[in-house]
């Protein structure tokens, strides 16, 4: 014969489990003194506490978790645990008695900790096979978010060679270096070799076979010569461009898209936050989907 109090502290039922008043007041307790609970639900330790509904859900979806556990007869072996809690110590530089005080000191034993990490495995197994494999994140998604973020920003630009005829400042009247430079424009437009005439004309004290120049980004350059050359196309030049440094004749030798030099210092951090925004998603779809088919009454 049930006994009358023990059925009215059954606050559910989940498929062939029961969640007792006592349990919740457990659960409740563990939270309170900061012991070992499973962060795999998501929910805030603050809200646990104060919001029976929430924590009682928690619950729930924990013992919905571990039916589908033991439906797919999944197990992790003492080895497994063993190596998960080396892993923890030395991810956080910890020695096993040093942890084993800290649990201790929780109100946790160490077999305790040992079934807790044993059930975190099994539930991340589930997890892993429902739900994680199933998350992409490509790098238009990642990219796309990192425009969304930093809206003034792109994560990619554009890398220029350039090459360039000098004709310096100070070497002459800037009227005569201006006609100079026209002058060697025009047999250009006519069909004169680039190379040929930079290496006969050029007034580069730092010249490069070819007059090149370098390989630039927008910002790295005088504005002069990239106003002259971002809008060529690959083998194109410029007409006569003044700058400092005297008059140019800019031709663009190629121009590529390259990753943004701020995206990539935060493109980890943009796909991990994608990453946890997709798995909660897709966590809380697929719990939504196995509480619908599973056996579930709260009292």
């Amino acid at each position: 014969m049930v006994r009358a109090d023990v059925v009215e502290s059954i606050v559910a039922i989940v498929n062939s489990s029961i969640i007792t008043k006592i349990d919740m007041d457990r659960f409740r307790e563990k939270l309170r003194k900061g012991s070992i609970v499973d962060d795999l639900f998501g929910n805030d330790q603050a809200v646990l506490l104060k919001d029976d509904k929430v924590l009682l859900k928690q619950m729930i979806d924990e013992k919905v978790v571990d039916d589908e556990v033991k439906k797919q007869n999944l197990t992790v072996t003492i080895e497994r645990v063993e190596q998960e809690i080396n892993s923890i110590q030395a991810k956080n530089r910890i020695s096993r008695d040093y942890l084993k005080a800290a649990l201790k000191k929780g109100g946790t034993s160490f077999s305790e900790y040992q079934a807790f990490i044993k059930k975190r495995l099994e539930r991340q197994s589930v997890i892993e096979r429902a739900v994680t494999s199933k998350i992409k994140i490509s790098e238009e998604d990642v990219a796309a978010a990192y425009e969304a973020k930093y809206k003034h920003l792109s994560a990619t630009s554009f890398e220029y060679r350039v090459a360039h005829i000098l004709f310096r400042e100070g070497k002459r009247k800037d009227e005569e270096q201006q006609s100079r430079a026209r002058e060697v424009y025009q047999k250009l437009k006519v069909g004169g070799d680039f190379d040929s005439l930079a290496a006969q004309f050029s007034e580069d004290p730092g010249f490069n076979e070819g007059g090149l120049l370098g390989t630039f980004r927008l910002g790295e350059t005088l504005k002069p010569l990239e106003d002259a050359f971002k809008t060529l196309a690959p083998g194109e030049f410029s007409q006569p461009t003044k700058s400092k440094l005297g008059w140019h004749i800019v031709k663009l030798l190629d121009r590529r898209v390259v990753s943004d030099p701020e995206f990539e210092k935060r493109r980890d951090e943009l796909r991990g936050d994608l990453y946890q925004r997709a798995f909660v998603k897709q966590f809380q779809f697929w719990l939504d989907q196995k509480r619908q088919e599973s056996f579930i009454r709260i009292n």
